[in-house]
This record gives structure tokens, C-alpha cells and sequence, in this order.
């Protein structure tokens, strides 16, 4: 294989794992969502505003996002700056995913954090 034919299939599956995360992140479908503790304490309108920003949040950078996979984001509601993340798993939640780019092999989960949790 030719490095312009792996640079191209390195992309191709970047963009293939983008596009998985972007439709869980915009419906919640297809893994799991959990908040931390702190998140969870606030009150729910502020919750519930959280939960929008990542689903409508569209704010990748090559700072925020440099791997293209659209796996994370910030954004500040009030005076509180949150996290999102998506990391991978097998469907057994064991161990990390093989292949983040097959859903047949793969368990998102999407964990939204407070900053000031990290």
C-alpha cells in the first residue's frame, strides 16, 4: 500500500468515526450518557441546558479536536465550564473498543463533566 492510499484510509476512517460520534452526540442513540456527581447536583434547567450545548455543539477546533474524531468539546453556561467526552468501548463496557469506527464492535459513552471535577 502506498503512503497516499494509508494517508487516505487513516481519513476515511477519521471521518467515518466523526460521523458516529457527531449522530450519537446529536441523539443520544447508539451508546451511553452519563453526567458526574457535580453535574448532576445542579439544578435541571441547567442540566437540561448542558445536555443541548452537546448536542448541538459544533465548536471543533484543531485545539479541542485534533484527531478529527469529534470525541470532545467545552462550552460555559453561567459561570460554569463544562466537558464532554466520548470514549470507546466494547459492548461489555470492559475494555476499550477494537475499532471505534464499527458499531458492531463498539460502545460509546459520552460522559459530560464540570472542569472543575477534572
Amino acid at each position: 500500500m502506498s503512503s497516499h492510499q494509508g494517508t487516505h484510509l487513516q481519513l476515511a476512517r477519521r471521518n467515518k468515526i466523526a460521523l458516529l460520534n457527531d449522530n450519537f452526540r446529536a441523539t443520544f442513540l447508539g451508546g451511553k450518557t452519563v453526567m458526574t456527581a457535580g453535574v448532576n447536583a445542579l439544578p435541571i434547567d441547567v442540566k437540561a441546558a448542558a445536555f443541548l450545548k452537546v448536542k448541538t455543539f459544533a465548536d471543533f477546533t484543531d485545539g479541542n479536536d485534533p484527531y478529527g474524531e469529534h470525541d470532545f468539546g467545552s462550552f460555559v453556561i453561567g459561570n460554569e465550564r463544562f466537558f464532554w467526552k466520548i470514549d470507546y468501548y466494547d459492548h461489555d463496557l470492559t475494555c476499550g473498543s477494537e475499532d471505534p469506527g464499527d458499531p458492531d464492535k463498539t460502545a460509546r459513552v459520552l460522559t459530560i463533566i464540570l472542569a472543575s471535577e477534572y
